[in-house]
């Protein structure tokens, strides 16, 4: 017998994955009936349509005008992963993990390129790591926003404005819902599918005047493969920042970029989309506060994300079940909720603590993730129950 009635209201939209994520309000295939499907990347109208993604992108972030902004192949993994390799390994590097994307970057780092002088700054999920270990005399890399944990850097106060190293910032769930302090950061990173609902499989790179000065002063001693090369003749390659690309990009998914771009421009630029995916947090935040049964992941309020936002189960029935059971319970969570078409794709990541992810980047309406927490109060019931 079921613990508790179905509730009557369901979410107009069911999309809260953490990435892909939800469309913008209102998306229609219509949104890409100008894409320049057919023409080759490099004519002028093309070129032109890869330009405008760069010029909005640095409108609406408020990007410095000396930063180079340019789309690089294999999403933001490929734009971290670019910069690893040519940038590392001039210097010590501080590696600061605490959830499953970071972890990957400390595994390419001391695996794949074997930095000997790489030294990690861990911390559990839910965590942060203690930033006052940070060497801003070493290369720093770390997430702003841990997608897999729900843990976010509250702000850049604890990085060194007179550091002598790069900081490389993976900020692919934080960029557009969070403000990045450009001052503080050398490298950013991100892709279009997480806060602006764009498509997979094209990256975002943001260098600063320092990131080019290591680009143009620092060759690594590996080889460089050509989807990675932002340099020739030991100068950076300018029509890459200028709407060349490194390889083939996809015209539809351009079309899209700028669509959601203009969508950012009205619905107030960056400020309004802070404020969406604030309040975002904020219903969840206010409905947490009212049950007995869940929880954050993270551990304190200022380093809750607004975007990947992770809860536990906290309940005393959940806590006296083994490892397993409890992951199993959580999927079938999840499953229940697909299952009724309120919530897709809210499982905890594989690596993560057993629990549920919820997206509340700003494509996600308000009205949506209140419909959606008495269901979540329902899936308890019933796993409960069960």
């Amino acid at each position: 017998m079921s613990a508790s009635p179905k509730p009557s209201v369901h979410p107009a939209r069911a999309q809260f994955s953490s990435g892909p994520c939800a469309k913008r309000p209102g998306w229609t295939l219509d949104a890409l009936k100008g894409a320049l499907v057919g023409r080759s990347h490099r004519a002028k109208p093309a070129k032109a349509r890869i330009k405008a993604v760069i010029d909005k992108t640095r409108a609406i972030l408020g990007v410095p005008a000396d930063y180079k902004i340019a789309i690089v192949p294999a999403s933001d993994t490929g734009a971290v992963e670019m910069m690893l390799w040519h940038t590392l390994g001039q210097r010590p590097v501080d590696m600061l993990a605490w959830e499953s994307f970071g972890e990957g970057w400390v595994t390419d780092v001391v695996k794949q390129l074997k930095l000997k002088d790489a030294r990690v700054i861990k911390a559990d999920y839910g965590k942060l790591p203690d930033l006052t270990q940070v060497n801003f005399d070493h290369d720093v890399v770390f997430t702003w926003n841990g997608t897999t944990s729900g843990v976010r850097v509250p702000n850049g106060d604890w990085i060194k404005a007179d550091r002598k190293g790069l900081t490389i910032c993976d900020a692919t769930s934080a960029v557009f819902a969070m403000e990045m302090p450009w001052s503080k950061l050398d490298v950013v990173t991100y892709s279009w599918q997480k806060v602006l609902g764009g498509e997979a499989q094209h990256g975002m790179l943001i260098l600063s005047p320092r990131a080019v000065e290591r680009l143009e002063s620092y060759t690594p001693p590996w080889p460089m493969p050509k989807i990675f090369r932002l340099t020739k003749g030991g100068k950076l390659e300018q029509g890459i920042f200028e709407g060349d690309t490194i390889n083939t990009v996809s015209m539809l998914c351009v079309e899209d970029a700028v669509d959601g771009l203009n969508w950012a421009e009205q619905s107030g630029g960056l400020k309004g989309l802070i404020a969406r995916s604030e309040g975002n947090l904020k219903i969840i935040a206010d409905w947490v506060a009212s049950k007995n049964w869940v929880g954050f992941l993270a551990e304190k309020a200022e380093t809750r994300s607004c975007t990947s936002i992770c809860l536990k189960i906290t309940a005393d029935w959940f806590a006296a079940l083994s490892p397993d059971k409890q992951a199993e319970v959580a999927k079938k969570m999840s499953s229940l909720l697909e299952a009724e078409g309120v919530a897709l794709d809210i499982a905890s990541y594989r690596d993560a603590p057993p629990g549920l992810r919820i997206w509340g980047g700003a494509t996600v309406e308000a009205s949506d993730l209140a419909a959606l927490l008495p269901w979540l109060e329902w899936a308890h019931g019933e796993v409960k129950a069960v």
